[in-house]
């Protein structure tokens, strides 16, 4: 007997609570086997493809491209053929995956997460800080508490001056989903409450916002571009943070880099030498390789490096990892981050592959600007930003010649450390760009 058997949107982990549908990989009427991949989602942090656990004939499809649908909604509905299991023994329904991605097969994209390693605290000993408010909450009122489990929809519904509590949820249990907060939205602007009447001024219009002009562009702010919004502003909103910068002679680093090639033959990028020169200054500095517990008011200093890279991809800036750095040698940070730049640009990146980094380096430089005064990747407590080389005037040797200089900034937060260690830090990476010999004294 047939039986009609609905995939649910699974938990995708790191605390994720919505995906967006990006692609559709089946359409209605087409015949799945288990495990086949049906959908692309994109989630705050990745873009995966999800296996759809039973084999049969896809009866309907819940939503199109662009929606935004909760953890345990509805996905696909795949209509199976039951057949009787011999007895005794349970009758086989799926594939038994427990974990989104993952099937009953091996998986390449997924790669277990390293194991967890104790971190090191320490009291603070500068600004007393506390816990920030959650973006978008509202207090218990007579109605009883907001069931609201994403952070971007209260985020949204902050954004737009709009009390949770009024907004009736269609998810289980009375979750207010996105697409509730939405409609709330879109009744808020046709049906204005209090707000008086407004009368048009004769005259003609003024660009955009004139009454004849044309309408401006909404671009809709979700998945990786809304959870990256929430993060910036949660950076600037609660670190403290301070620049120091420094003009190097990059002209030595370059003739390494020209000298020198992974065990494959392929080069050594400059990337992969900026980073082994952050490692090295992170070794001395473990300062700066720290985030700040606000609930518990104290500095946690990572004991492994996990070095985030700013990369640029067709869906935007996003920050992968190179988890335990401090443990691979120059070649091995190449390789890397060449495969996580590859992936960054295919789109393939995993939840894991952008998480958990405790350092950012920001080679800005590629784009032919100089200099930048970035926003730390929350909750990380620095970042070393380079900026593009360039021939100058400069002094060498004690005369006059054209060298190829940088600009090194590091952007920190000041409650971590003082401006004289972000400086050493920062002195400590120019010279290794003037001088890279001065590397092997690190080892």
């Amino acid at each position: 007997m047939p039986s009609v058997r609905e995939f649910l949107l699974p938990d995708l982990g790191e605390g994720l609570t919505e995906a967006e549908i990006v692609r559709w990989l089946v359409a209605d009427g087409d015949m799945v086997a288990v495990d086949q991949p049906v959908v692309e989602v994109e989630t705050a942090k990745a873009t995966v493809e999800l296996p759809c656990p039973y084999a049969g004939v896809v009866t309907r499809r819940y939503g199109g491209e662009g929606d935004v649908l909760a953890v345990g909604a509805p996905l696909v509905a795949v209509t199976v053929e039951e057949t009787a299991a011999p007895a005794g023994e349970p009758r086989a329904t799926g594939s038994g995956s427990v974990l989104v991605g993952y099937g009953t097969r091996e998986t390449p994209r997924r790669r277990p997460a390293p194991a967890a390693v104790p971190a090191v605290t320490v009291p603070a000993v500068t600004v007393p800080v506390r816990p920030a408010p959650v973006p978008g909450s509202a207090p218990a009122g007579p109605a009883g508490p907001v069931p609201v489990v994403s952070p971007l929809v209260r985020q949204l519904a902050r954004r737009h001056g709009l009390d949770l509590r009024s907004v009736p949820g269609s998810g289980a249990g009375g979750l207010i989903l996105r697409s509730d907060v939405d409609a709330a939205i879109r009744r808020a602007e046709r049906e204005p409450v209090g707000v008086p009447p407004v009368t048009a001024v004769p005259g003609p219009a003024h660009g955009p916002h004139g009454s004849d002009g044309p309408e401006p562009v909404r671009v809709p702010l979700r998945g990786r571009r809304a959870a990256a919004a929430a993060k910036f502003s949660r950076s600037r909103r609660e670190i403290p943070d301070a620049t120091c910068w420094v003009e190097a002679d990059a002209t030595a680093l370059l003739e390494a880099r020209a000298a020198l090639a992974r065990p494959d033959g392929a080069p050594i990028g400059l990337l992969a030498l900026l980073a082994r020169i952050c490692v090295a200054g992170l070794a001395r500095h473990p300062q700066l390789n720290a985030s700040v517990d606000t609930a518990r008011e104290e500095i946690v200093r990572w004991p492994a490096t996990h070095l985030g890279f700013a990369a640029q991809s067709a869906r935007g800036l996003t920050v992968p990892v190179v988890r335990d750095a401090h443990l691979r040698d120059t070649a091995g940070l190449a390789a890397e981050l060449a495969r996580l730049t590859a992936s960054a640009r295919a789109g393939t990146l995993t939840p894991a592959e952008v998480t958990g980094g405790t350092f950012t380096l920001n080679n800005y430089g590629v784009f032919g600007v100089d200099g930048s005064t970035p926003i730390l990747n929350h909750p990380e407590a620095a970042m070393l930003g380079v900026g593009r080389i360039a021939e100058k005037p400069w002094v060498h040797e004690g005369r006059l010649a054209v060298r190829r200089t940088v600009q090194l900034s590091l952007t920190f937060d000041h409650r971590v450390c003082d401006g004289a260690e972000a400086a050493g830090f920062l002195r400590h990476v120019a010279d290794r760009v003037e001088r890279p010999l001065r590397l092997l004294e690190d080892l």
